[in-house]
């Protein structure tokens, strides 16, 4: 039997695994290529940028697609419907719930409505410590302002 670490790191390998085949998979154009090129994380590794957009585009845009609702190019070859992320604030009265959305994001808050958890959890990836400094913080910040700059009005 696996520790809960070793799982935890298992799982998050393989949903990474899955998103690097999405980001191969898709087709591009040769401009789209080129940006890819400056975000998308090599194998197990962070972009070097900490925008929110970029990270948006290296870690979550193959799923819930360039412009948030959920056409990414990995989407029709999962289970689960994925979440149109411009509609956030408007299921939740207007309001767009930054806490909440960040608990998402690293994993500490599964979507019940979803079953099982089918989105990778990105906090241990985000928090890897480089240049010995840990930029989770900042990042988590960023996508999480990138995603409440999606909002339909």
């Amino acid at each position: 039997m696996k520790t809960g670490k070793s799982r935890v790191y298992l799982v998050v390998c393989l949903q990474m695994a899955i998103v690097l085949v999405g980001l191969f998979a898709a087709t591009r154009t040769a401009a789209d290529d080129k940006a890819l090129q400056k975000t998308k994380p090599p194998a197990g590794r962070l972009i070097n940028s900490l925008k929110g957009i970029d990270i948006y585009h290296a870690y979550c845009a193959s799923c819930h697609g360039n412009d948030g609702t959920g056409n990414g190019p990995v989407a029709p070859a999962l289970n689960a419907k994925i979440p149109d992320l411009t509609t956030i604030a408007q299921r939740n009265g207007g309001v767009f719930p930054v806490a909440r959305v960040k608990k998402i994001i690293v994993g500490d808050e599964a979507v019940l409505a979803h079953g099982s958890r089918d989105m990778p959890i990105w906090g241990p990836i985000f928090h890897r410590v480089e240049e010995d400094r840990d930029y989770g913080d900042v990042r988590l910040q960023n996508i999480t302002d990138y995603l409440q700059s999606l909002q339909r009005k």
